[in-house]
């Protein structure tokens, strides 16, 4: 009985210095109690240990413990669905779709079709199993045109498990289709070309009414002077001007005629001159030729691949960033590897150079525009400034990008101040947490982008 208790008391006090650690999970810090609970009871009496009483009590504490350690396997389940979603993002998205085939096969069900096992050394290294001989990469490999799988040896078993989860959790869904946001095209560069339309088709209705009632007019004319004619009771000076002839050389020739073309032509010529002045900077159609020919319909449109994957920075700093070789060679390592063009990156490569991309966007050095502020806090999408990129064989500036363009989207944009969770769910955007405090206190709960500075100098010049 005595070697019991002492090898009772050495694993109490191992216990309790391993659930006292702050490290420790709390499911199990909640076990120091029961560790403590034991002790006194042993201070007391270690042989009733034994009782009936104690007994109870270790299987109530047990129920408790399997109730919080299945909330805490089940709240592990859901972030482990939202790292693999981020996993997946950064490093799947690119080549893999879920529910159709892309760069590689889709993705719906893979779990179910692979075993874990497999799936964790296929992703980690794909070469080493197609040369290891295992039939199902093998085969794989010959069925896309033996199109090579970028290898992660850095990811661990975990993330793996991450990614597959929410691979497992999307392939319940059914397949997105395409919305009337996906396909509109640039808001402010509609309203802009919107705006300019309304204004052709006013002038135009305006131009066919004067016309219509020139037309009237002269008709009218025409027939009073006809009646005008048959009358006899009219003086000589009332029946010279119904008589009198139309003049056009006299018209043509006279002060007020000439006084009022040169007012026009002026005023043409200065409309002409104005907006050859407000379009200085201005490069809307701009589309330089780049030293690779590169298809954003292919890239964007037809394959998918998120802005992010190449403009890296687009979500995290003030520019978007260029993409560099090494973004380009994570897929043309082993798709198209013998193109002309795609030999071009090869020799950017081999002789430590960046591909020269020219700038298609460019704003005048006095003007300050940070893209995270914009795409994180403003959850404006790439399409607003860019137009529809994912139709775009050659890149091309479709907006104006001027100060006009800039106030009137300021003016006309709704603050969004949700963004969404892990779970795609509407929450509350942190950055605008006090301001939508402050707005509400003053009964306001819809505010634009001028009712919060956005139309203050200093935001964009200094």
């Amino acid at each position: 009985m005595k070697k019991l208790k002492k090898s009772a008391l050495k694993i109490l006090n191992l216990l309790r210095i391993v659930f006292v650690s702050k490290k420790t999970p709390i499911i199990f810090v909640l076990l120091k109690e029961t560790i403590f609970s034991i002790e006194k009871m042993h201070a007391n009496n270690f042989t009733s240990m034994h009782n009936k009483t104690f007994t109870r009590y270790i299987l109530a504490m047990a129920t408790c413990w399997v109730l919080l350690l299945s909330s805490t396997l089940m709240a592990q389940d859901k972030a482990d669905v939202a790292k693999g979603k981020e996993l997946y993002a950064q490093n799947c998205a690119t080549c893999h779709k879920i529910h159709v085939n892309a760069t590689g096969p889709a993705l719906k069900d893979v779990s179910q079709r692979r075993t874990e096992a497999w799936l964790i050394k296929w992703i980690r290294n794909s070469q080493s199993m197609i040369k290891s001989g295992d039939p199902i990469a093998v085969k794989l490999y010959e069925e896309w045109n033996q199109t090579a799988m970028n290898s992660f040896p850095d990811f661990s078993d975990q993330d793996i498990k991450n990614i597959l989860a929410y691979i497992d959790e999307e392939s319940k869904k059914e397949p997105v289709k395409a919305t009337a946001a996906a396909t509109q095209t640039s808001g402010a560069t509609t309203a802009v070309v919107a705006d300019s339309g309304y204004t052709n088709i006013i002038l135009g209705a305006l131009a066919a009414v004067l016309l219509v009632i020139l037309a009237v007019l002269l008709v009218l004319t025409s027939l009073l002077t006809k009646l005008l004619k048959q009358r006899d009771d009219l003086d000589e000076a009332d029946r010279e001007i119904v008589e009198s002839k139309f003049d056009l050389a006299k018209i043509l020739g006279s002060k007020a005629f000439i006084g009022t073309v040169a007012g026009i032509i002026f005023l043409i010529v200065a409309k002409a001159g104005i907006d050859k002045v407000m379009d200085v900077g201005m490069q809307i159609g701009y589309a330089p030729t780049q030293p690779i020919p590169f298809s954003h319909k292919l890239h964007v449109g037809k394959y998918e691949i998120a802005c992010q994957y190449c403009h890296t920075t687009v979500m995290k700093a003030k520019s978007a960033g260029i993409p560099s070789t090494n973004i380009c060679m994570n897929c043309h390592n082993a798709i198209k590897t013998g193109s002309p063009n795609i030999q071009k990156i090869y020799s950017y490569i081999e002789n430590n150079q960046p591909i020269p991309w020219v700038r298609v966007h460019n704003l005048p050095d006095l003007a300050y525009f940070n893209h995270s502020q914009h795409t994180v806090a403003g959850q404006i999408a790439c399409e607003q400034c860019h137009g529809e990129v994912k139709e775009m064989e050659v890149i091309q500036q479709r907006a104006p990008l001027t100060m006009g363009w800039c106030i009137d989207c300021h003016r006309q944009t709704l603050v969004s101040y949700t963004t969404k969770d892990a779970d795609g769910k509407d929450v509350l955007n942190p950055y605008y947490e006090k301001l939508l405090a402050f707005h509400k206190s003053k009964g306001k709960i819809k505010f634009k982008v001028e009712d919060i500075g956005g139309l203050e100098c200093s935001k964009c010049h200094y």
